[in-house]
């Protein structure tokens, strides 16, 4: 493990000071946690940049990443906070924190930590999505989890590591972890890249593991969640995702197979009610991803909201809003935490966006849903040795806001011909509605089952919400098609009996669509695999298999349930509005497939990026940050990026000015922090 390499010192120091001093504290107006607060909101009050000039925006400072690290990124997936002046991130393939001036974008000071093969081996590397900020009093701190899955505090004024907290500043979480990591502490599979959440003085953090359909063993790393003391870094609890003999929960994993299973972690961002002393934990599925056959049982906490005490870690209430998941599925979104009124009662509730396209909506304080999720039977399957639930909770309200099955009626009809030739290729597959299971690979078919599951809906960057409105704005991606068969697993590749794989080709170690590669590996190739490699191209004569909208945002009342509005999310790609098999007809706007957008609400707006390149008569090649009228999703500006949008937008005012930060990259463009503002006469 390498020195720590700092920069800036005593002038970051006068820096910080000064920005400090600059701006008095005010509420609404700084981002000073991942999602504004901890209620998950990405909200703010702000709106001095509305309808009238966001087109007017212009480029206030960017911040290149690709010195920190020995490698550009092209996946910089964060979102910085800004405090007193001062804006943090995580940044480049060695997950540094940078500490920007919040009006110029000026390096203040850099914190970097090379920590070799450990690194190397992680299953979450490059930058990250994130960090946490703490102050009481004097003292200020912003913390972090390497790649390397070390919690690291920092001083916020030096970024120097705080020697009172762990061991000279660092946690190793590879540690005090109430399970042995397999095979040692280097390769052992556990990282992190969400932000840790801070309530108060405790700072809770989850686990995460590689993307994969293809794992090794069944018996991984177990993903529980723990909170440490913010000041000194002492464990103060561990929560069991997956629980231990004795424990609530260990009799839904039939035949002791709690013992013998991994994953169940809470990999996403975690939110907490500090007025109810409760943190929201929103847990993924056991391993694996699509068969369970050495799980049988429910398994709690796969697939479940929990809600624990924030001060002992103990379990109030749990729903699970998937039993014995077998989809990829996984719980991905943090859950959401605001105030309703449902038919003149006021509510504490608490809303998991999904994977599948619900929203599922409860009593924060009972865990009681506010709308019925009657258990409604859904098809078994029948792969051997694999264990069916019988029914599954459906939601009632708000209905389905993303597309979570396949039928012919899914299918491109841009013409007969196009929909005539997509139904000959669907029947290769297996279609169903949502949780229809996986099958057994077979030629001539089916060769897989047809699904949204690995990152259709709403993936990692969440939903947001105005309090004021009761109303959550919701990115869902109703074009992120797979197919999924199962193959008997090669001697040698993995212990499970069943994995991702085709009929008739060699069954390879399959990757997640997500997963990066580290500082010390080479750059990733430029057009990564196809996250359903062998399954043969989903697509027509070059278009999607799927009709439109590609993806949407929608807007949710919680008052009463309903969908109020929804629209295609971004412009329809160069490879849509240019197919010649397309010539001569009036397309509407499709919107872009990809699930990598997070939205941003203030006073008056959505504001939500592209999350691909085209180039069009009214701009060029790139991509373009967009803004919606929050009350009726109408498009009322657009600033170009030159890239597409990779991490969730961020807001805050300085010295009476608002700016934007948006994270872009991706294909052969690398990582960079863009902030946007308006003109200084607009002002």
């Amino acid at each position: 493990m390498g020195p720590l390499r700092i920069l800036g010192g005593a002038l970051a120091a006068l820096a910080l000071t000064a920005a400090a001093q600059a701006q008095t504290p005010a509420k609404d107006v700084e981002w000073p946690s991942y999602t504004a607060d901890l209620a998950g909101s990405r909200y703010r009050p702000l709106d001095q940049i509305n309808a009238s000039n966001f087109k007017d925006l212009e480029v206030a400072w960017r911040f290149k990443t690709d010195a920190i690290g020995n490698r550009p990124e092209f996946k910089l997936e964060g979102t910085p906070l800004m405090v007193g002046g001062v804006v943090y991130a995580t940044a480049g393939s060695r997950r540094g924190v940078v500490a920007l001036d919040a009006a110029t974008g000026e390096l203040l000071w850099m914190h970097s930590e090379h920590e070799g093969a450990r690194a190397g081996a992680s299953p979450r590397q490059l930058s990250g999505r994130g960090l946490s900020y703490w102050s009481h009093g004097d003292q200020q701190r912003v913390l972090y989890v390497t790649t390397g899955y070390r919690l690291i505090s920092l001083d916020a004024k030096t970024g120097q590591p705080v020697e009172g907290f762990g061991t000279a500043g660092v946690v190793d979480l590879k540690q005090d972890f109430d399970q042995e990591i397999w095979p040692d502490l280097v390769n052992g599979e556990a990282g992190y890249h969400a932000a840790p959440v801070i309530a108060g003085d405790t700072i809770i953090i989850g686990t995460a593991f590689r993307e994969g359909f293809t794992p090794a063993r069944k018996a991984n790393t177990k993903g529980y969640v723990r909170a440490y003391d913010v000041r000194t870094g002492k464990r103060l609890w561990t929560f069991h995702t997956i629980p231990k003999k004795g424990e609530f929960g260990y009799d839904t994993w039939l035949n002791g197979s709690a013992e013998t299973t991994g994953n169940t972690a809470v990999w996403t961002q975690i939110t907490v009610d500090e007025g109810l002393n409760t943190a929201y934990l929103a847990v993924e599925s056991p391993t694996s991803d699509f068969y369970g056959g050495h799980r049988h049982g429910n398994g709690l906490y796969g697939n479940s909201l929990v809600a624990v005490d924030l001060t002992t870690g103990q379990r109030k209430w749990h729903f699970q809003v998937i039993h014995h998941e077998i989809w990829d599925y996984d719980n991905s979104s943090a859950p959401l935490l605001m105030d309703i009124k449902v038919k003149g009662k006021a509510i504490k509730a608490v809303a998991l966006p999904s994977k599948q396209g619900f929203l599922y909506v409860f009593d924060r304080v009972t865990g009681k849903p506010v709308w019925p999720m009657p258990e409604t039977k859904v098809p078994a399957g029948d792969v051997p040795g694999e264990w069916y639930a019988p029914t599954q909770p459906i939601p009632s309200k708000p209905v389905a806001y993303a597309r979570n099955g396949v039928a012919e009626s899914d299918l491109i009809d841009f013409t007969p011909a196009l929909h005539a030739k997509a139904l000959a290729l669907a029947k290769n597959y297996k279609l169903g509605p949502v949780y229809t299971p996986p099958v057994v690979s077979q030629q001539p078919g089916p060769l897989g089952l047809l699904s949204y599951s690995a990152q259709g809906g709403t993936n990692w960057p969440g939903g947001s919400f105005d309090p004021e409105t009761h109303t959550a704005y919701i990115y869902a991606c109703n074009a992120c098609l797979g197919a999924y068969g199962l193959q008997p697993a090669p001697e040698g590749m993995s212990d499970l009996s069943w994995v991702v794989g085709v009929a008739g080709l060699p069954v390879v170690m399959i990757k997640g669509p997500g997963d990066g590669v580290g500082a010390d590996a080479p750059p990733p190739p430029k057009t990564p695999p196809s996250a359903n490699a062998g399954t043969g191209r989903l697509t027509v004569d070059g278009l999607p298999l799927l009709k439109p909208p590609y993806s949407t945002i929608s807007a949710i009342n919680l008052d009463s349930g309903d969908i109020i509005w929804q629209i295609p999310a971004g412009e329809t790609p160069d490879f849509i509005r240019n197919n010649p098999a397309l010539k001569g007809l009036n397309i509407p706007r499709t919107g872009q497939s990809g699930y990598q957008i997070g939205t941003l609400v203030t006073k008056s707006l959505v504001i939500a990026g592209d999350g691909l390149v085209t180039t069009t008569a009214d701009h060029p090649r790139g991509a373009m940050l967009r803004a919606y009228d929050k009350a009726n999703g109408k498009e009322v500006g657009a600033v170009w990026m030159p890239a597409p949008q990779s991490g969730s937008p961020m807001t805050y005012s300085l010295n009476g000015k608002q700016y934007l930060i948006v994270a872009v990259s991706g294909g052969a463009y690398s990582g960079e922090y863009i902030a946007y503002t308006l003109p200084s006469a607009d002002n």
